[in-house]
Protein backbone atom coordinates (compact mmCIF):
# COMPACT_ATOMS: atom_id res chain seq x y z
CA UNK A 1 0.00 0.00 0.00
CA UNK A 2 1.46 3.24 -1.41
CA UNK A 3 0.43 6.75 0.76
CA UNK A 4 0.80 10.23 -0.73
CA UNK A 5 0.04 13.44 1.62
CA UNK A 6 -1.67 16.03 -0.82
CA UNK A 7 -1.70 19.95 -0.73
CA UNK A 8 -5.22 21.21 -1.25
CA UNK A 9 -5.71 25.00 -0.88
CA UNK A 10 -4.40 26.43 1.86
CA UNK A 11 -6.04 29.10 4.59
CA UNK A 12 -5.53 31.38 7.13
CA UNK A 13 -8.10 31.71 10.49
CA UNK A 14 -8.19 33.89 13.52
CA UNK A 15 -5.29 32.05 15.71
CA UNK A 16 -7.27 32.65 18.83
CA UNK A 17 -10.41 30.63 17.35
CA UNK A 18 -8.00 27.82 16.63
CA UNK A 19 -6.18 27.18 19.77
CA UNK A 20 -9.56 28.27 22.09
CA UNK A 21 -8.74 29.08 25.44
CA UNK A 22 -4.78 29.27 24.72
CA UNK A 23 -3.86 32.31 25.53
CA UNK A 24 -1.84 34.77 22.23
CA UNK A 25 1.39 34.63 23.92
CA UNK A 26 1.74 30.74 23.50
CA UNK A 27 0.05 29.86 20.27
CA UNK A 28 1.68 32.82 18.38
CA UNK A 29 5.39 31.23 19.24
CA UNK A 30 3.61 27.81 17.69
CA UNK A 31 1.80 29.69 14.90
CA UNK A 32 3.22 33.68 14.17
CA UNK A 33 -0.16 34.83 13.15
CA UNK A 34 0.05 37.94 10.33
CA UNK A 35 -1.97 41.48 10.51
CA UNK A 36 -5.12 40.19 11.21
CA UNK A 37 -4.06 38.07 13.89
CA UNK A 38 -4.85 34.68 10.97
CA UNK A 39 -2.37 31.88 11.09
CA UNK A 40 -1.74 29.87 7.95
CA UNK A 41 -3.25 26.35 7.75
CA UNK A 42 -3.12 23.45 5.19
CA UNK A 43 -6.57 21.53 3.82
CA UNK A 44 -4.44 18.46 2.82
CA UNK A 45 -5.92 15.43 1.89
CA UNK A 46 -4.40 11.49 1.86
CA UNK A 47 -4.00 9.75 -1.36
CA UNK A 48 -3.93 5.91 -0.63
CA UNK A 49 -2.87 3.31 -3.78
CA UNK A 50 -3.87 -0.07 -2.87
CA UNK A 51 -1.84 -3.23 -4.91
CA UNK A 52 -4.72 -3.91 -6.86
CA UNK A 53 -4.77 -0.46 -8.33
CA UNK A 54 -7.67 1.32 -6.51
CA UNK A 55 -7.27 4.62 -5.56
CA UNK A 56 -8.59 6.68 -2.56
CA UNK A 57 -8.59 9.56 -0.89
CA UNK A 58 -9.18 10.53 2.83
CA UNK A 59 -9.80 14.23 3.35
CA UNK A 60 -10.88 16.51 0.48
CA UNK A 61 -9.59 19.62 2.08
CA UNK A 62 -11.56 22.67 1.25
CA UNK A 63 -11.33 23.19 -2.38
CA UNK A 64 -12.26 26.44 -4.50
CA UNK A 65 -16.21 26.57 -3.95
CA UNK A 66 -16.54 29.37 -1.89
CA UNK A 67 -17.39 32.63 -4.22
CA UNK A 68 -15.03 35.43 -3.98
CA UNK A 69 -16.56 37.22 -0.85
CA UNK A 70 -16.37 34.07 1.17
CA UNK A 71 -12.86 32.39 -0.23
CA UNK A 72 -11.75 36.11 0.89
CA UNK A 73 -13.51 35.57 4.69
CA UNK A 74 -12.20 32.30 5.34
CA UNK A 75 -9.10 33.08 4.15
CA UNK A 76 -8.91 30.50 1.01
CA UNK A 77 -5.38 30.55 -0.37
CA UNK A 78 -4.13 29.32 -4.12
CA UNK A 79 -5.19 29.66 -7.73
CA UNK A 80 -7.72 27.06 -8.83
CA UNK A 81 -8.77 23.77 -7.41
CA UNK A 82 -5.01 22.63 -5.62
CA UNK A 83 -6.19 19.49 -5.07
CA UNK A 84 -7.00 18.04 -8.59
CA UNK A 85 -3.75 19.89 -9.78
CA UNK A 86 -1.71 18.20 -7.32
CA UNK A 87 -3.39 14.91 -8.52
CA UNK A 88 -2.67 16.46 -11.38
CA UNK A 89 0.65 15.96 -10.97
CA UNK A 90 1.11 12.65 -10.30
CA UNK A 91 -0.82 11.62 -13.56
CA UNK A 92 -3.99 11.27 -11.85
CA UNK A 93 -7.47 12.82 -12.99
CA UNK A 94 -10.15 13.46 -10.73
CA UNK A 95 -12.08 10.30 -12.55
CA UNK A 96 -9.49 7.71 -11.17
CA UNK A 97 -10.42 8.16 -7.78
CA UNK A 98 -12.34 5.36 -6.70
CA UNK A 99 -13.29 6.19 -2.92
CA UNK A 100 -13.60 9.76 -0.99
CA UNK A 101 -13.63 8.78 2.90
CA UNK A 102 -14.60 12.37 4.38
CA UNK A 103 -14.02 12.20 8.15
CA UNK A 104 -16.98 15.36 8.55
CA UNK A 105 -18.35 17.08 6.23
CA UNK A 106 -17.42 20.84 7.43
CA UNK A 107 -16.17 22.10 4.32
CA UNK A 108 -12.50 22.42 5.02
CA UNK A 109 -12.73 18.96 4.82
CA UNK A 110 -14.99 18.19 2.40
CA UNK A 111 -15.48 21.05 0.16
CA UNK A 112 -12.37 19.28 -2.41
CA UNK A 113 -15.16 17.29 -3.61
CA UNK A 114 -16.74 19.75 -5.40
CA UNK A 115 -15.81 22.11 -8.72
CA UNK A 116 -14.64 25.62 -8.93
CA UNK A 117 -16.79 28.22 -8.24
CA UNK A 118 -17.93 30.39 -11.38
CA UNK A 119 -20.44 33.43 -12.30
CA UNK A 120 -23.85 31.80 -12.79
CA UNK A 121 -22.28 27.87 -12.13
CA UNK A 122 -24.02 25.14 -10.65
CA UNK A 123 -22.33 23.28 -8.43
CA UNK A 124 -20.90 19.81 -8.64
CA UNK A 125 -18.99 17.27 -7.61
CA UNK A 126 -15.38 16.43 -9.18
CA UNK A 127 -14.95 13.06 -8.71
CA UNK A 128 -17.58 11.42 -10.92
CA UNK A 129 -16.85 7.96 -10.73
CA UNK A 130 -16.06 8.08 -6.98
CA UNK A 131 -17.68 6.20 -3.97
CA UNK A 132 -18.02 8.16 -0.91
CA UNK A 133 -17.80 7.48 3.00
CA UNK A 134 -19.35 9.01 5.63
CA UNK A 135 -20.09 8.40 9.36
CA UNK A 136 -23.71 7.95 10.54
CA UNK A 137 -23.58 10.44 13.20
CA UNK A 138 -21.63 12.68 10.82
CA UNK A 139 -24.21 12.98 8.12
CA UNK A 140 -26.78 13.50 10.37
CA UNK A 141 -25.23 16.52 11.84
CA UNK A 142 -24.64 17.82 7.78
CA UNK A 143 -28.36 17.79 7.90
CA UNK A 144 -29.25 19.36 10.46
CA UNK A 145 -26.86 21.49 11.98
CA UNK A 146 -26.79 23.41 15.89
CA UNK A 147 -26.98 27.11 14.80
CA UNK A 148 -23.23 27.29 16.57
CA UNK A 149 -21.91 25.36 13.80
CA UNK A 150 -24.29 26.08 10.44
CA UNK A 151 -21.88 28.01 8.72
CA UNK A 152 -19.50 24.98 8.69
CA UNK A 153 -21.71 23.19 6.15
CA UNK A 154 -22.16 22.93 2.55
CA UNK A 155 -26.58 22.87 2.72
CA UNK A 156 -26.07 21.43 -1.27
CA UNK A 157 -23.52 18.81 -0.37
CA UNK A 158 -25.19 15.89 0.89
CA UNK A 159 -28.03 15.87 -1.75
CA UNK A 160 -25.10 15.65 -4.19
CA UNK A 161 -23.21 13.09 -2.88
CA UNK A 162 -27.06 11.02 -2.58
CA UNK A 163 -27.46 11.55 -5.64
CA UNK A 164 -24.43 9.56 -7.03
CA UNK A 165 -26.33 6.60 -5.14
CA UNK A 166 -22.49 5.78 -4.38
CA UNK A 167 -22.68 6.83 -0.94
CA UNK A 168 -22.27 4.66 2.21
CA UNK A 169 -23.12 6.13 5.44
CA UNK A 170 -20.82 3.73 8.47
CA UNK A 171 -22.95 2.85 11.62
CA UNK A 172 -20.00 0.88 13.06
CA UNK A 173 -16.17 0.24 12.79
CA UNK A 174 -15.98 -1.49 9.72
CA UNK A 175 -16.93 -0.22 5.92
CA UNK A 176 -18.25 -2.61 3.52
CA UNK A 177 -16.58 -0.39 0.34
CA UNK A 178 -12.97 -0.07 2.48
CA UNK A 179 -12.84 -3.73 3.72
CA UNK A 180 -10.45 -5.01 6.08
CA UNK A 181 -7.62 -2.83 5.51
CA UNK A 182 -9.15 -0.15 7.11
CA UNK A 183 -10.56 0.58 10.84
CA UNK A 184 -13.05 2.97 11.97
CA UNK A 185 -13.57 5.13 15.13
CA UNK A 186 -16.00 7.81 15.81
CA UNK A 187 -14.76 11.31 18.23
CA UNK A 188 -17.31 13.81 19.27
CA UNK A 189 -15.50 16.23 20.61
CA UNK A 190 -15.26 18.41 17.52
CA UNK A 191 -17.99 17.72 16.36
CA UNK A 192 -20.55 14.66 16.18
CA UNK A 193 -19.73 11.53 14.93
CA UNK A 194 -16.57 12.26 13.20
CA UNK A 195 -14.87 9.36 11.53
CA UNK A 196 -11.48 8.35 12.02
CA UNK A 197 -9.79 5.87 10.11
CA UNK A 198 -6.70 4.09 10.54
CA UNK A 199 -5.17 2.73 6.74
CA UNK A 200 -3.40 -0.79 7.63
CA UNK A 201 -0.54 -2.21 5.52
CA UNK A 202 1.12 -4.89 6.39
CA UNK A 203 4.25 -3.03 8.07
CA UNK A 204 2.74 -0.12 8.81
CA UNK A 205 -0.71 1.74 9.93
CA UNK A 206 -1.67 5.10 9.27
CA UNK A 207 -4.38 7.36 11.77
CA UNK A 208 -6.46 9.59 9.70
CA UNK A 209 -7.11 12.54 12.59
CA UNK A 210 -9.38 14.70 11.12
CA UNK A 211 -9.84 17.67 13.05
CA UNK A 212 -9.11 15.71 16.72
CA UNK A 213 -5.74 17.28 16.40
CA UNK A 214 -5.42 19.62 13.33
CA UNK A 215 -1.36 19.56 13.99
CA UNK A 216 1.37 18.86 15.73
CA UNK A 217 0.83 22.49 18.60
CA UNK A 218 -2.52 20.35 19.31
CA UNK A 219 -0.92 17.24 20.47
CA UNK A 220 -0.33 18.69 23.71
CA UNK A 221 -3.63 17.66 25.28
CA UNK A 222 -5.02 20.47 26.80
CA UNK A 223 -4.57 22.90 23.16
CA UNK A 224 -8.45 22.31 21.51
CA UNK A 225 -10.00 24.87 19.33
CA UNK A 226 -12.91 27.12 19.83
CA UNK A 227 -14.56 25.49 16.75
CA UNK A 228 -14.64 22.47 19.17
CA UNK A 229 -17.62 21.08 20.07
CA UNK A 230 -17.21 20.33 23.70
CA UNK A 231 -13.30 20.76 24.04
CA UNK A 232 -13.47 18.45 27.31
CA UNK A 233 -14.58 15.15 25.64
CA UNK A 234 -12.03 16.17 22.80
CA UNK A 235 -9.12 16.08 25.40
CA UNK A 236 -10.41 12.55 26.55
CA UNK A 237 -10.38 11.64 23.17
CA UNK A 238 -7.38 12.43 22.32
CA UNK A 239 -5.77 11.00 25.25
CA UNK A 240 -7.02 7.16 24.50
CA UNK A 241 -5.95 7.39 20.94
CA UNK A 242 -2.76 8.84 21.48
CA UNK A 243 -2.09 6.35 24.23
CA UNK A 244 -2.72 3.36 21.38
CA UNK A 245 -0.64 5.59 19.02
CA UNK A 246 2.41 5.90 21.17
CA UNK A 247 1.99 1.67 21.75
CA UNK A 248 1.92 0.57 18.43
CA UNK A 249 3.92 3.81 16.78
CA UNK A 250 1.41 4.03 13.95
CA UNK A 251 2.02 7.35 11.89
CA UNK A 252 -0.30 9.77 12.59
CA UNK A 253 -1.94 12.57 9.13
CA UNK A 254 -2.61 16.21 9.80
CA UNK A 255 -4.65 18.04 7.68
CA UNK A 256 -4.26 21.09 8.88
CA UNK A 257 -0.67 21.50 9.79
CA UNK A 258 1.01 24.09 8.24
CA UNK A 259 4.07 22.71 7.55
CA UNK A 260 4.09 18.92 8.95
CA UNK A 261 1.77 16.12 6.98
CA UNK A 262 2.88 13.03 9.40
CA UNK A 263 4.63 11.71 12.42
CA UNK A 264 4.87 9.27 14.95
CA UNK A 265 4.06 9.88 18.81
CA UNK A 266 6.49 9.97 21.94
CA UNK A 267 6.81 11.38 25.17
CA UNK A 268 9.22 14.38 26.52
CA UNK A 269 10.62 14.31 29.98
CA UNK A 270 7.07 15.96 31.31
CA UNK A 271 5.54 13.20 30.17
CA UNK A 272 3.79 15.43 27.30
CA UNK A 273 2.94 14.22 24.09
CA UNK A 274 5.09 15.42 21.19
CA UNK A 275 5.96 14.66 17.71
CA UNK A 276 9.16 12.32 16.37
CA UNK A 277 9.94 11.59 12.74
CA UNK A 278 7.88 14.05 11.56
CA UNK A 279 7.79 14.19 7.50
CA UNK A 280 7.10 17.36 5.63
CA UNK A 281 5.03 15.15 3.74
CA UNK A 282 5.73 12.08 1.22
CA UNK A 283 6.95 13.33 -1.59
CA UNK A 284 5.74 12.27 -5.00
CA UNK A 285 7.93 8.57 -4.00
CA UNK A 286 4.97 8.33 -1.80
CA UNK A 287 5.15 6.17 1.98
CA UNK A 288 4.72 2.34 1.77
CA UNK A 289 3.10 0.85 4.60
Amino acid sequence: MKLFTMEGNRQRLDGGAMFGNAPRPLWSRWCPPDQRNRIDLAARALLVEEPGGRRLLFEAGIGAFLEPPLADRYGVQGEGHSLISNLHRLDIGPEEIDIVVLSHLHFDHAGGVLTPWREGGTPGLCFPSASYVVGERAWSRALAPHMRDRASFIPYLPSLLEATGRLEIVRGERSELLGDSYSLRTSDGHTPGMLLTRIHGPHDSVQVLGDLAPGIPWLHLPITMGYDRSPELLVDEKETLFKEALDDGRWLFFTHDPGHALCRLDRDDRDRYVARDILEGTGPEGLTI
